[in-house]
């Protein structure tokens, strides 16, 4: 198996806000300035108290190579969102950003579905990031609106894309 999921954990942290800020994965997030250690903490520290919310570790060949997010998890309707990001710059030194993306959504979508028993799966994708958009439609998912949103006070296009359980 090329790739799977684990708990994100304590020693996950400097790895994971490294990922984050990296100049690429910044330049299609919803937030884009630069997270410190403090605000990192602080965000770790509440994801943690809270049940709606998984934060996990994709490993690739068995290194960790991604973060994928999960909020809705304790809901009723077992609709959830996610998001995720990838280790860009060691990815990309080691030529397997690709495999490595494919992998992580394959992983997550199973994730969702067989372990959190997720009804549907969704998330925002800004509209100009068309490599993702590309990549959830290969694996299923449905652009189902789209709508503006305030980005560091610019306005940008948001693609909601979503799939529901046996689709």
């Amino acid at each position: 198996m090329t790739g799977l999921l684990r708990p994100a954990g304590e020693a996950d942290l400097d790895r994971i806000r490294r990922w984050r800020n990296h100049p690429r994965v910044r330049a299609v997030s919803l937030t884009r300035h630069e997270i410190g250690t403090a605000e990192h903490l602080a965000w770790w520290t509440a994801v943690r108290a809270d049940p709606d919310r998984r934060v996990l570790v994709h490993l690739h060949d068995g290194t960790p190579a991604g973060v994928v997010t999960f909020s809705g998890v304790a809901s009723p309707e077992r609709a959830l969102t996610w998001g995720f990001f990838l280790d860009v710059a060691g990815l990309d030194a080691s030529g397997g950003l690709l495999p490595a993306w494919m992998s992580l959504e394959r992983a997550a979508i199973a994730h969702a579905f067989e372990v959190l028993g997720a009804r549907t799966l969704g998330g925002e994708t800004l509209a100009d990031n068309t490599p993702v958009l590309a990549l959830h439609r290969r694996f299923g998912f449905r652009v189902v609106r789209r709508y503006e949103r305030d980005i560091d006070g610019e306005p940008h296009q948001v693609v909601w894309t979503e799939m529901s359980r046996g689709t």
